[in-house]
């Protein structure tokens, strides 16, 4: 799934368009909930940085994950702790292929709707 499709699912999902917050990673945007905290980051990155072989370029995405299924669901190839983020509470996924669109979306999903519960707790 390419950052394109994901940009037209979470506009048509959630009224959400990406946020380019930083000159130096032009590509690089952020997906913002309704309440203003961020549920998804979408970078390219060096595979290096991410702890797997070789240099190529590969675009991720950083979502919230339910932090007792983290240890788990990066134990899944295509699935890595969060990428420059809190590695409890964030996973990044590979968007190279090798994570089905529909894993994808379910995750993106998972992530809105986390962000959108801890705006409620806080709120109690």
């Amino acid at each position: 799934m390419k950052k394109e499709e994901i940009f037209e699912y979470v506009q048509k999902q959630y009224g959400t368009m990406p946020e380019y917050l930083w000159s130096k990673l032009s590509d690089s945007a952020v997906l913002r909930h309704k309440n203003g905290k961020w549920y998804a980051v979408i970078m390219t990155v060096e595979k290096s940085k991410l702890g797997l072989e070789g240099n190529d370029l590969v675009e991720i995405m950083d979502v919230k994950c339910d932090p007792e299924m983290t240890s788990m669901i990066i134990q899944t190839y295509g699935f890595l702790p969060g990428y420059h983020m809190n590695k409890q509470h964030w996973i990044t996924i590979l968007l190279d292929g090798s994570v089905s669109e529909a894993k994808i979306l379910d995750f993106l999903d998972m992530s809105y709707d986390l962000i959108d519960g801890a705006d409620r707790k806080e709120e109690k």
